[in-house]
């Protein structure tokens, strides 16, 4: 029986040697290993797994295709949910979702799914899915502001649809996080970013950089002046938080951000480049999540000795399990139940520590998770020269404050209805822009149900 065959192992970067470059870590399948992890689907009546996909995927039905070796109809059926199947096989939390849900997973092993959805994304010639043939343009124009994975995701629904539509991305290349925010070793951004975008492109979609909206261009211009009929606000949560303690303006502390930019976007790990970089010899990383991760196993790239700082234990971490367990495998550092309360500094204004305090958890928060409680008299020094805080992100005002109409949460989040729909006609927002920072794909999701919206909106006004 399918549910009897074993998962099939992926092949990886030996630890040792991967903790020392930027190459990626996973190497995937090949279409034997494919076929074979394929077979293991029980290809169930009712798929639970594509109910827990955010863009609901017809996974059984693309695994089913890849059972019987033929990739490119796998491609095309993944296609016509999602534009991005080779970067959401990488860095999608499946076991939080569509493996999750798998049936396998109750008594054994889930299905790879996201490993099958890489491999056909990966295997497509020249990009990641059937461009749809006879797009016929319906003379409605859409902008969207952010190339991120929401602004993507709208902006191919979109232009399927019919709609003329350009994308406005502030920094100088398209991506959002994608580019900025994840490393290399987790995705390539050539071989893998830059084909999925390419095909976003070929249908029909314009993007045009270094265009900071709220500045260069405002949503009052793009629709009163540039007859844009509709506006999709995916521009995520790229404003860092800090902790608010002594200490944080010493040289050697940046956030997660800056130092995550410089490396990816800005190549600054790649010596052809003069993108200056530091990490130091010992780098504290403050935070649990993925992005403290990708900060934490990029310090150990640059040479530093690299270790984590967590409030909660390691049962609370928020990042996927993957992510952590790569990570112990190339010599990461965790320092469980501790959380700063000062840096310190030298003569010079520049770090030589932090000090911090044991926790203990108490009873669980609004999140569902057990309340860290400091121990009192614990404190305790570690020595570090660059410190970096990955203790998530919020939405850069500049957009909200510079459109009228446009209501938003105390932390700066756009509110949005369900469908994206904000406080001011003709604008829909969606992503990280609406909810603060999640993941790749519920971004995705969420500019998927805005195009859809925005369609209806737009139909709505011709009747």
């Amino acid at each position: 029986m399918a549910n009897k065959i074993p998962r099939v192992p992926v092949r990886e970067q030996d630890p040792a040697v991967r903790a020392t470059n930027f190459e990626e870590v996973c190497y995937g399948y090949d279409k034997e290993e494919a076929m074979l992890e394929a077979s293991r689907c029980l290809n169930c009546k009712k798929p639970r797994c594509v109910e827990a996909c955010p863009v609901n995927i017809r996974i059984p039905d693309f695994i089913s295709r890849l059972v019987a070796g033929d990739v490119e109809s796998a491609a095309a059926i993944i296609a016509e949910d999602s534009s991005l199947p080779s970067v959401c096989g990488r860095v999608c939390p499946q076991e939080t979702q569509c493996e999750g849900a798998c049936i396998l997973g109750i008594k054994g092993e889930p299905v790879a799914i996201g490993k099958l959805e890489r491999f056909v994304g990966d295997s497509k010639p020249g990009g990641s899915g059937t461009v749809p043939n006879g797009i016929v343009r319906n003379g409605h124009k859409v902008a969207v502001i952010g190339s991120g994975p929401s602004g993507l995701a709208c902006a191919s629904d979109l232009a399927k649809m019919g709609y003329e539509v350009k994308i406005f991305e502030a920094l100088h290349e398209a991506g959002g996080v994608l580019v900025y925010g994840i490393p290399e070793f987790r995705l390539p951004k050539k071989a893998v970013v830059g084909r999925e975008i390419d095909e976003v492109r070929r249908l029909g979609v314009e993007i045009e950089t270094d265009v900071i909206a709220g500045r260069t261009v405002t949503v009052d211009s793009l629709m009163d002046d540039e007859g844009y009929e509709a506006v999709f606000i995916g521009s995520g949560a790229g404003l860092p938080r800090f902790m608010g303690i002594d200490g944080e303006n010493l040289n050697g502390v940046f956030s997660a951000n800056e130092f995550l930019t410089r490396a990816n976007l800005m190549r600054a790990y790649d010596e052809h480049y003069d993108t200056p970089i530091y990490a130091g010899r010992k780098a504290v990383i403050v935070g649990g999540g993925n992005v403290a991760m990708d900060a934490v196993r990029t310090a150990k790239r640059l040479g530093a000795e690299a270790v984590i700082v967590y409030r909660r234990s390691e049962k609370e971490l928020p990042a996927r399990a993957e992510e952590v367990h790569h990570a112990k495998e190339e010599g990461i550092e965790f320092r469980m139940l501790t959380n700063p309360v000062r840096i310190l500094g030298d003569e010079n204004g520049r770090v030589r520590g932090i000090e911090c305090v044991e926790m203990e958890l108490g009873e669980p928060d609004e999140s569902g998770r057990r309340s860290p409680i400091e121990k009192e008299g614990s404190n305790f020094e570690i020595e570090c020269d660059v410190v970096i805080m990955a203790l998530g992100t919020s939405p850069n005002p500049l957009i909200a404050s510079a459109t009228d109409g446009l209501e938003t949460t105390r932390r700066g989040c756009i509110v949005a209805d369900e469908y994206g729909a904000t406080s001011r006609e003709g604008v829909f927002a969606g992503g990280d822009a609406v909810t603060g920072a999640a993941t790749v794909i519920l971004a995705m999701g969420a500019g998927r149900k805005a195009a859809a919206a925005i369609d209806g909106y737009i139909r709505a006004k011709e009747r």
